[in-house]
């Protein structure tokens, strides 16, 4: 029997698929990197995906675990083929636990589905990626993501307790738990952010915070990108903390407010939406410091979301600013790097330089409180040449921010896109050490093979080799 037959034995009828046209929706994530499946599987339970991962090993196929495909960086391509294992129907909520403010959930439930559920306990998952509609939390774990309101509360590896993994050999083992701060190596913590390299998540216990009692969003208005950034040096420096804290610059607000107007001013040179949030008597007095550090940093005007539908509103707009970047040009491709608060500025200076010098927009939306970047440069791919270009600003940004004692993701992960890059930020030993953990926990090296770590071959994105997107799939690139 062939690995297919073997697996649609073992999982039965509808869960693996091998023919094209049911696999290639799965060769591409939201990036620019392609790899097209042998086979795709939909398992439903911890033990289906022990039979997956020990069939797939015996036949040394690579395996390769996939949430929602949002993420950016190629992580969930298979690079080699073999085998994707699409966490799609392992969604279930398996328990709420609100004396132990926890959840118990599979990786496919959808982040921001969980706190839905959360919320009649008085409870939520603080993590909140843009894609949080989409995006599940086991993709969340394995890329450690991020989102606007970790600069207070943390990413993700701050909020998982406890986590069942299938190993190499199939074997399951469970690290971790809802008693926090256990004995012992922090497993748990090595897992999250490894992006699939040393297991498939089967089942994950997370960490539920109450919901705050008050809730204060502003949208400052300012002439320029310097003079938010010093309001937001400002902030911090006052020891003010907002829960979140994000900018937005010009040519980010036209197209967001083009497409969802949400009631941000597309005349602004850019703006900052701040919230904090708390108890009452907390949120009202840093309210007040957000007000007065804004104004002296000259903001043009100060608004104050009037209703929760308003606050809604404006982060919808926000987490939906990539969709709205074709309303200015069909493609984007979109950066993710961290750089200290105080060289925002020059970071944003040396971005537009980029831009200018060749010849291709950029607007920049990002997380100006932890210092996490997203410029997205935007063009048309059926330009001649254009791709070459925007993959060398793409370069040139990621090194800039380098130089300026930053890094090169702050919640994307590192995948394919940026394998290439991580000696620029780690010494060969400590590259070293990283292969050494993974080849401890996956001697077989055939979970999510060519990933994080640089390869002799090391390449820049499947997009600039020459591949085009199949018609009418999207991705990052084409959109």
């Amino acid at each position: 029997m062939t690995l297919a037959e073997r697996l649609r034995a073992a999982l039965g009828p509808g869960s693996v698929f091998s023919a094209t046209e049911d696999v290639i929706t799965y060769e591409y994530d939201y990036g620019l990197d392609r790899g097209m499946p042998d086979l795709v599987a939909l398992p439903r339970s911890t033990a289906e995906v022990q039979v997956l991962v020990r069939e797939a090993q015996a036949a040394g196929a690579p395996v390769v675990a996939r949430g929602a495909g949002t993420g950016i960086a190629g992580g969930a391509v298979p690079a080699r083929g073999g085998l994707v294992i699409s966490m799609a129907r392992m969604n279930r909520v398996v328990q709420i636990d609100r004396p132990n403010r926890c959840a118990v959930v599979q990786p496919g439930v959808v982040n921001l589905d969980l706190s839905k559920v959360a919320e009649p306990y008085g409870l939520f998952f603080a993590p909140d990626p843009s894609s949080q509609k989409a995006s599940t939390i086991g993709g969340n774990i394995a890329n450690n993501a991020g989102g606007p309101h970790c600069l207070s509360l943390g990413a993700t590896v701050n909020h998982i307790l406890g986590l069942e993994v299938v190993l190499h050999d199939g074997s399951v083992v469970r690290m971790g738990g809802k008693s926090p701060d256990g004995p012992g190596l922090d497993l748990t913590g090595v897992l999250v952010g490894s992006e699939g390299t040393l297991g498939v998540v089967t089942e994950a216990t997370v960490r539920l915070l109450p919901l705050p009692e008050a809730v204060r969003t502003t949208l400052a208005l300012f002439a320029s990108v310097e003079a938010a950034s010093e309001a937001v040096s400002g902030l911090i420096g006052r020891g003010v903390v907002p829960s979140a804290l994000e900018m937005m610059d010009k040519l980010a607000l036209s197209a967001i407010e083009a497409a969802f107007h949400a009631g941000y001013p597309p005349e602004a040179g850019a703006v900052l939406l701040v919230e904090v949030d708390g108890l009452l008597e907390q949120v009202e007095a840093q309210a007040a410091v957000v007000d007065e550090v804004c104004r002296g940093a000259g903001a043009i005007e100060i608004r104050l979301a009037a209703s929760d539908e308003d606050r809604a509103r404006l982060w919808a707009a926000r987490k939906g600013a990539a969709s709205a970047m074709g309303r200015i040009a069909p493609n984007y491709y979109l950066h993710d790097a961290v750089v200290p608060r105080t060289r925002l500025p020059a970071i944003l200076a040396q971005v537009i330089e980029v831009g200018e010098r060749y010849d291709l927009p950029i607007a920049n939306l990002f997380h100006a409180g932890d210092g996490n970047l997203h410029p997205m440069i935007l063009f048309d791919i059926r330009q001649p040449g254009i791709l070459d270009r925007v993959l060398a600003a793409g370069q040139e940004i990621l090194s800039r921010c380098i130089d300026a004692g930053g890094t090169i993701t702050g919640e994307h992960g590192v995948g394919m896109e940026k394998q290439a890059v991580m000696p620029l930020i780690f010494s060969a030993e400590d590259l070293e050490v990283m292969r050494r953990v993974r080849t401890a926990v996956d001697p077989s090296g055939n979970f999510n093979p060519d990933k994080v770590l640089p390869m002799p071959d090391s390449h820049t994105p499947a997009a600039a080799r020459g591949q085009s997107a199949p018609p009418g799939i999207p991705d990052g690139l084409w959109i």
